[in-house]
């Protein structure tokens, strides 16, 4: 008898030179479109703000200003800046927080200053020179009687 041999069946076979494109294409679309940082607007909250009174508030309206002989400026008994200093940057800060507080309350601000005998002009200037960037207008002065 004679067999027959069979013609082998073609095995199924997927081409994968266009599957390769396809899936280098879905990488670089990827790639492209995605971002690596989180983006800051997604996150939503809110910031804390001026919040104005409806009626003044009793708080102190005036910021006594000492300063010594040598220089040294006193508020509250804590020393700002340093005597040396041509423009005093943290006494013009704080005198600004005094000032935007006053104005929230309603309540004029208003600072006197208490310089000593042997206090030197130009540091004085400079003291008002720092009301004046705060935006304060009201500015007395103490003298001691003798």
């Amino acid at each position: 008898m004679i067999r027959r041999r069979k013609k082998p069946e073609p095995s199924p076979s997927i081409p994968i030179a266009p599957m390769i494109d396809v899936v280098f294409l879905l990488l670089l679309y990827y790639l492209v479109t995605s971002t690596l940082e989180k983006q800051e607007a997604d996150i939503s909250f809110q910031l804390p703000g001026v919040v104005e009174q409806s009626d003044p508030l009793e708080m102190p309206d005036e910021q006594i200003v000492e300063i010594d002989n040598e220089g040294q400026v006193v508020v509250n008994e804590y020393a700002y800046d340093s005597p040396d200093a041509s423009r005093f940057l943290e006494l013009t800060a704080m005198l600004t927080r005094f000032k935007q507080a006053s104005d929230a309350n309603k309540v004029e601000a208003l600072v006197t200053l208490a310089p000593s005998d042997g206090t030197s002009h130009q540091i004085i200037v400079r003291v008002m020179d720092a009301c004046s960037k705060a935006g304060i207008k009201g500015i007395n002065f103490s003298v001691t009687d003798e």
